[in-house]
């Protein structure tokens, strides 16, 4: 019995006078004044740690941070017991980290550690879950680190927090098996939320392979898999290209109870619409709207992306007012879809207006804003409205990252500037900042368009010194390398990049092609399909079948199989060689379709240019056999509008040699004959063949 106690609530551990204290605290605790009274009128009826994380958890729920911190600082100088003075610094700490409130989840545990109540597991795991849930992966590492040292053994709760903080970190799949395996070493054993986080992991990383592994191992284990398990799931497959496979999951689902939600189709949409396939993108979203499921603000950025990449804008905009009319507020991502969509397109007055409307609206611009604004004014040619972005960037306190520097490189090394574009580079990592393989892909595609000096890479810079103008623009900057990036959007925005545009191919490209992939191979910096694409124009430009045949086979030490296929390829046909050259192939399949394309046009360019004819149309044909190009073939009409030069010569010459095989054989050729070449290297005509 506990009489003169308050009554206990059904089904949780506070009793009701925790519930009558946080009606009073949301009535009359506004501020903290009125906080501190409603507590002390409570404070002889509040029945322990209980009845306090209960007020703590529900201060939470509100957002209101003060008051979680205000009510656990009231409540522990109250509390004697040691053990329950670290529960609730445990909940507040958790609580906090859940706001978002990092700094102060950590004063919160450096007060309990220092007080003596704080050297605790469940303390620790509480602050690993902050931190890493906020995305201080590192951190919250050091914190693991720091507890076993401490002489703490991590419990399930602990191994859970540290591998969700790697999926939100975005670490390396290696060493997230290196803490998984540490905690089946300590006898820990895996429960659902451990395989979520594993397949979170994976999810941010691609990998579907091993999401598969897991996703399986679950079930071997006889663990019951929920809602976020499927999606997590089906996000890592679709990161990873794998839509066949996705939607053969999804259709799985509603036999094991588990319906799909409003994230299960978004993850789809999406992957469908990240790699090329917009119509499967769109038809997902139409099932889901017959199936009755109200989209939320993420199906609508979603669906904003993927208008915006066909090029649909008047769904945009038909989309942008159903928000509205539905009360869906836009964010910063649906702003940053609307901003990338319309600058891929060119629509530069469109991506001003709408970036205006985003601050009238006060949405506050992140780093993707301001690197999405000045990549795209970059390609387009803006480079004032470029420069005025960045320094808006500047004044809002945000630091330059990887994908900002890497769009001025890019828009560098396309305006033939390619000493001030390597110089950038080495600017980037003295700051910190490491180049991604997107960074290196435009160095080592200007070196093959149109390399203009020698330039080093060990860290020393330019060989020789830039010439660039100073301008009275540079005088906003507060930092040198702020000041260099300003110098360079002058020397773009000053149109003096069409002058030093120098046709200068030979073996001093090579070499410096050499020592950007030595130098990522150091990184470990994967090279990806764009990258081998970049390298095989820069062998389509080469002065002779020697420097392009040396080329590879010196890339061939860091990527046999890739660059071995290509080497093979120019050196003649093989048997053995084009049975390589499927595996290959079979990569690039998981490509989008633009990244696929450029692949085999790329290829069939360089063995072209190298009078492979036999090979270079092998290349082509397998590229329509495997759909590469749409719609590219029929008996009556050849679509080259997609395709290089070379891509289109091979092409012609395959198509015509079926259209003699047609009248060899005593078939009768269709009335009309027609080629679609394209714009830019081919002009848009039809022509007539009898």
């Amino acid at each position: 019995m506990t009489v003169g106690r308050p009554k206990t609530v059904v089904g949780a551990r506070r009793t009701s006078v925790a519930d009558e204290a946080l009606q009073h605290a949301i009535r009359y605790g506004k501020d903290e004044k009125g906080l501190e009274n409603v507590l002390l009128t409570f404070e002889s009826k509040l029945c322990g740690a209980d009845d306090y994380t209960f007020l703590l958890r529900e201060f939470g729920n509100r957002g209101e941070h003060l008051k979680v911190l205000q009510c656990f600082e009231f409540a522990v100088r109250r509390e004697r017991r040691k053990n329950e003075q670290g529960k609730l610094a445990s909940s507040a700490i958790s609580i906090l980290g859940r706001l978002g409130k990092v700094d102060l989840a950590r004063t919160v545990f450096d007060t309990a550690f220092r007080e003596g109540y704080g050297n605790t597991v469940y303390a620790y795991s509480a602050l690993i879950s902050a931190i890493g849930r906020n995305g201080y992966c590192g951190e919250a590492i050091k914190v693991f680190e720091t507890m076993k040292s401490n002489g703490l053994k991590p419990n399930l709760v602990t191994f859970n927090a540290v591998i969700d903080a790697c999926g939100k970190g975005g670490v390396e799949l290696d060493k997230v098996l290196c803490i998984f395996d540490e905690m089946l070493k300590n006898g820990v054993q895996p429960d659902r939320i451990t395989y979520n986080s594993l397949l979170a992991v994976c999810s941010r990383g691609g990998y579907w392979e091993a999401a598969n592994n897991w996703f399986n191992e679950m079930v071997d284990r006889g663990l019951d898999q929920d809602i976020v398990t499927y999606n997590t799931y089906l996000d890592a497959l679709c990161k990873g290209g794998q839509m066949e496979s996705a939607l053969e999951i999804m259709a799985q689902m509603p036999a094991k109870n588990i319906m799909p939600n409003v994230v299960t189709y978004s993850t789809m949409v999406d992957g469908y619409a990240k790699a090329g396939r917009c119509d499967e993108a769109l038809s997902i979203f139409n099932d889901m709207r017959f199936l009755g499921i109200d989209l939320d603000r993420v199906s609508y950025n979603t669906l904003l992306t993927t208008y915006s990449k066909l090029g649909n804008f008047p769904e945009v905009v038909d989309i942008c007012r159903e928000m509205d009319y539905c009360g869906v507020e836009k964010d910063v991502v649906t702003y940053n879809a609307l901003l990338g969509g319309y600058g891929k397109q060119g629509k530069y007055d469109d991506m001003t207006r709408v970036y205006e409307e985003m601050k009238a609206a006060r949405v506050c611009p992140n780093l993707l804003t301001y690197s999405t604004l000045i990549d795209m004014y970059s390609k387009g040619g803006l480079y004032r409205e470029a420069m005025d972005a960045f320094k808006e960037l500047k004044q809002t306190g945000l630091k330059p990252d990887v994908v900002l520097y890497s769009a001025l490189i890019d828009a560098l090394c396309k305006n033939a500037l390619v000493e001030s574009a390597v110089s950038l580079l080495h600017e980037m990592t003295r700051e910190g900042i490491n180049p991604n393989v997107v960074t290196y892909n435009s160095i080592i595609d200007a070196f093959g368009r149109y390399m203009t000096a020698e330039a080093e890479f060990d860290g020393s810079g330019p060989s020789y010194p830039l010439l660039i103008e100073d301008l009275t623009e540079n005088k906003t900057a507060d930092a040198k390398g702020d000041s260099r990036i300003m110098k360079y959007f002058g020397q773009l925005a000053s149109e003096r990049a069409g002058s030093s545009k120098k046709d200068s191919r030979g073996s001093q490209e090579i070499l410096c092609i050499l020592g950007v992939f030595k130098k990522m191979h150091e990184l470990e910096i994967k090279p990806n399909v764009v990258t081998f694409s970049a390298i095989l124009n820069a062998c389509s430009r080469c002065n002779s079948f020697e420097d392009a045949s040396m080329l590879l086979e010196e890339l061939r030490m860091f990527d046999n199989q890739v660059y071995g296929v290509a080497h093979g390829l120019l050196m003649g046909y093989r048997e053995t060689v084009w049975a390589q050259a499927q595996s290959l192939f079979d990569e690039v399949r998981h490509m989008d379709t633009a990244t696929a394309s450029a692949f085999y046009n790329a290829l069939t360019d360089m063995l072209w240019h190298f009078g492979q004819r036999h090979g270079a149309q092998l290349v082509v044909l397998e590229g329509r056999r495997r759909q590469v190009w749409d719609n590219v073939w029929s008996d009556s009409c050849l679509d080259l509008h997609l395709m290089s030069s070379g891509a289109a010569r091979a092409m012609v010459h395959a198509w015509l040699l079926n259209i003699r095989s047609i009248v060899y054989e005593g078939y009768e050729l269709p009335k009309l004959l027609s080629i679609l070449t394209g714009w830019g290297k081919h002009s848009n005509s039809g022509r007539r063949c009898t």
